[in-house]
């Protein structure tokens, strides 16, 4: 087994930042309803008032569903709790491009750390959607937290 497939393994096992915390800003529920892979994710910002510079101060989540689906929320979790909204845009953004290339792009793991183990995903359009659950589920969670997408998009990586 690759050294991807065991990243994913693990994450799936041992996901970070399991389980619904409080407080949130934002909650919202995805299905994948090409597969029943679930997601329920909070999201917590500090200061979402400074745009920006806001700081992502916890992802909580419940995933239910295959180990790629599992283990993209602990890996958007571990890459973005604790960085600026702009930053942690940049994180998602290079994480769908990625996904999305069908295997024209590897990821560069000083943007989307662990999430490079995903690069070989994009090549399998059925399980791209398990991949980027989380991660449209981060992006919902954000504008419904009243988050200022734009702005932050603007100055992201």
């Amino acid at each position: 087994m690759d050294m991807y497939a065991e990243l994913i393994l693990d994450h799936s096992k041992h996901p970070q930042h399991a389980g619904l915390r409080e407080p949130f800003d934002a909650q919202v529920h995805h299905v994948n309803t090409s597969c029943g892979d679930e997601i329920t994710l909070r999201v917590k910002l500090a200061d979402a008032a400074a745009g920006p510079e806001a700081v992502v101060e916890d992802i909580s989540y419940d995933a239910i569903g295959c180990s790629i689906s599992v283990a993209s929320a602990s890996v958007l979790a571990g890459e973005v709790i604790g960085h600026p909204l702009a930053e942690a845009i940049g994180t998602r953004d290079a994480m769908r491009h990625m996904l999305t290339s069908r295997g024209q792009d590897a990821g560069d793991e000083e943007v989307i750390g662990d999430g490079v183990a995903f690069a070989g995903v994009s090549r399998y359009p059925a399980r791209v959607k398990c991949a980027l659950l989380a991660w449209t589920a981060f992006t919902d969670a954000l504008a419904r937290s009243g988050a200022d997408l734009g702005a932050a998009a603007g100055t992201g990586q």
